[in-house]
């Protein structure tokens, strides 16, 4: 991969980790008083997030893995 698609994929990750967590945190304001065993209608969005984060846990292992490969093809 290129230089400038790794940083890319670095940079998607960072914000996939950040829209995860808000997404993950977002409390539904309808559903503030739901008693803590309906986790799931509290909390909507947290399967998004979760999505979000794998993603960009992918993109972010993808680029480091290309990364050293590189180095190590450099250093050789």
């Amino acid at each position: 991969m290129k230089f400038k698609t790794e940083v890319s994929l670095l940079v998607l990750a960072i914000a996939l980790f950040g829209v995860a967590s808000f997404f993950y945190s977002y409390v539904s304001a309808a559903n503030e008083t739901v008693a803590l065993s309906t986790q799931s209608l509290a909390y909507p969005y947290r399967g998004v997030a979760l999505v979000f984060l794998g993603v960009g846990s992918l993109s972010m292992v993808t680029a480091s893995i290309s990364y050293s490969k590189k180095t190590k093809e450099l250093l050789h």
